[in-house]
């Protein structure tokens, strides 16, 4: 029986995973950053620029905007760590996008590495 863990080596190994070094580059050269975590993950803190499409709704937002439909973009993606970002990579790549990139070891890597994100400010009451 496959474990998650599993599934994640084998998308990994079907996908490209763009390593930190060069994860700048590639988002600057992207038509567009997507963040798959949830909705609470994405509000704690994202990479500048990017959109939250979680993981469980990823294949309907492509199917059902407009704006996506264009499997020529050039798309990078990411999660926590990398692993839903790798199964996302191969359902994406399964439905007929040719540029996506993962970046390896996610937000988690992004912020280890000292790159910026963006944090969900709220107003001050005081």
């Amino acid at each position: 029986m496959k474990t998650v863990h599993d599934m994640v080596e084998a998308a990994k190994a079907d996908i490209r995973e763009v390593p930190m070094d060069q994860s700048g580059k590639a988002i600057r050269e992207a038509d567009l950053l997507i963040d798959v975590r949830e909705a609470d993950e994405f509000q704690e803190g994202h990479i500048p620029g990017a959109v939250n499409i979680p993981r469980g709704i990823l294949e309907f937002k492509l199917t059902n905007d407009p704006a996506l439909e264009n499997r020529g973009l050039n798309i990078v993606i990411y999660c926590k760590n990398s692993g839903r970002s790798a199964l996302s990579a191969k359902a994406m790549k399964e439905m007929g996008y040719i540029h996506v990139q993962s970046i390896a070891g996610g937000i988690e890597a992004w912020q280890e590495a000292g790159k910026p994100i963006v944090k969900r400010e709220l107003p001050d009451f005081d």
